[in-house]
């Protein structure tokens, strides 16, 4: 190396005075001898001596600025991906400018509007780096009303109109399935559209899934419910949901069995909607279902407005491998107003209701119905919760940029604090000796704890000759003298507050 670098010094000065011919006859001798690459011994020639070799600085197009406002934007959106969150950025922008909480520079916002998927994520990569058994299947023989209910698969739904929903039930049992009775949640999903609907019922009962969709009816759903399609589960293969769909003129469906791909509408949405609201803890009583039931309250126009999902545009098979294509992602109601057979009544009522809503406001208030839900999750009873007011959006909205450093923003998603282990899981080797050891202490309290040992040894050499449970009488008179020490302590406390104090 050394020798090479003593070439490029003695070439560098006759290389740049020589004419051209000459330079590519040095050149060709210079590439020889060296083993360089024609390009980079043309650069090494022409370099001037001494020169201070630096990089070449990249000419950034986004700064701090709109760092700092597309992580806001993302908290406001839920963190969602940086492909949902680039077809959201537009209409969140103009959301929460109307609403007054936020007031970009023009040029600001035109990056914003600018910046690609890619460049989000890249952006976005040091924020989501800070945040830090398969279920049984209920089998039963097959039913007549099971029979008769026909079969639909995925490909079979050939783009319906909005109204026909796949359902689909969540058991909120903490886990792997145990018994109880534990909370569930009903989740409706529209095919055409996307829009998703779900309702906390106390436990699994076909009667209480009539009543969620009678709920669910009489919501302000944008269209009506013409269809369901449920998997094979005996809460919806009965003879009352089946009288209740042909009274209402709805068609029923089922899944094929053990096929989920049947369903995978309504099953993707159990994951992006259910289980990133509620998470995976366990959820039983009137109270936990009410408090389930607010959250859903709060969060259903703004998983419905704000957002943005894939739709399935084509998939194709090539061998092992299958090549999926998607339309760009899209609201809900963004597709219910592209929709050809809406209603124009219909979809400007969807646009004021657009117009009025905040998205802040009301991630605000799903994050205070997760935190009550949490409460419920971890230690079975609601926890005291603050009421939301205009400060509290301002105080929320503030905290939107630097959400990311605390990690985990959902409470429902946060490890929560392992209870305090105060059971006894082995039995007590001093169980039957301890009220004589407890004397000896009381006659001698300095005694060391291998001196009571031996004793007990020589007394009960049957059960302590081995003296192998001293490290555990350490530990007990070593409480024991603590206790005796606090009543000491607090008694004193107690009799000098019990004297008058003179006047």
């Amino acid at each position: 190396m050394t020798t090479r670098k003593e070439l490029v010094a003695a070439l560098q000065s006759q290389y740049r005075s020589a004419t051209f011919g000459d330079r590519i006859r040095i050149l060709d001798e210079f590439v020889a001898l060296t083993g360089y690459h024609r390009k980079h011994a043309i650069r090494l020639l022409r370099e001037q001596p001494g020169a201070a070799k630096g990089t070449r600085g990249r000419n950034r197009l986004y700064d701090e600025a709109v760092r700092q406002a597309l992580t806001v934007l993302w908290e406001a959106a839920d963190r969602v991906c940086g492909k949902r969150l680039k077809a959201l950025i537009p209409k969140l922008v103009d959301a929460m400018e109307r609403h007054g909480h936020l007031d970009l520079d023009s040029v600001i916002k035109a990056k914003l509007l600018e910046v690609s998927a890619a460049t989000i994520d890249r952006m976005l990569a040091n924020a989501r780096a800070h945040i830090d058994g398969q279920r049984r299947r209920r089998t039963g023989g097959g039913s007549a009303i099971r029979r008769s209910i026909p079969v639909r698969t995925f490909a079979d739904w050939r783009d319906p109109p909005p109204g026909f929903f796949e359902i689909d039930m969540v058991e909120h049992c903490g886990g792997s399935k145990t018994d109880g009775e534990f909370v569930h949640t009903l989740t409706l999903t529209d095919i055409a559209s996307g829009w998703t609907e779900c309702v906390a019922m106390r436990t699994r009962n076909q009667m209480l899934i009539i009543e969620a969709f009678d709920k669910v009816a009489a919501a302000e759903l944008p269209f009506a419910m013409l269809g369901v399609d449920s998997d094979n589960d005996s809460a919806f293969m009965n003879q009352s949901v089946l009288d209740y769909c042909k009274g209402r003129g709805l068609v029923q469906t089922r899944s094929r069995a053990y096929k989920k791909n049947d369903q995978a509408w309504v099953e993707q949405k159990n994951g992006s909607v259910v289980r990133r609201l509620v998470g995976y803890g366990r959820l039983s009583g009137a109270d936990a279902r009410n408090a389930l039931a607010q959250l859903y309250a709060s969060s259903r126009l703004y998983i419905n407005f704000f957002q943005p999902s894939f739709k399935l545009k084509s998939k194709t098979r090539d061998g092992a491998r299958v090549h999926r294509v998607y339309f760009a992602p899209a609201t809900p109601c963004d597709r219910l107003l592209a929709h050809d057979s809406g209603e124009p009544a219909t979809k400007e009522n969807l646009k004021a209701q657009f117009k009025s809503l905040d998205p802040v406001r009301l991630l605000q208030e799903m994050r205070t119905a997760q935190h009550t839900l949490s409460d419920f999750a971890a230690h079975g009873v609601r926890g005291e919760a603050a009421p939301a007011g205009e400060s509290d959006v301002a105080v929320f909205l503030a905290s939107l940029s630097s959400a990311w450093k605390e990690g985990e923003a959902r409470p429902t998603h946060r490890k929560q604090p392992k209870a305090k282990h105060w059971w006894r899981s082995r039995v007590d080797p001093f169980a039957d000796a301890w009220p004589l050891i407890e004397g000896w202490l009381i006659a001698e309290p300095s005694v060391p704890a291998n001196v009571l040992m031996d004793q007990l040894a020589a007394m009960f050499p049957e059960a302590y000759a081995s003296q192998a449970q001293l490290p555990t009488l350490q530990r007990r008179v070593k409480a024991w003298r603590a206790e005796r020490v606090k009543e000491l302590i607090l008694g004193g406390l107690r009799r000098s507050a019990d004297v008058p104090t003179e006047v």
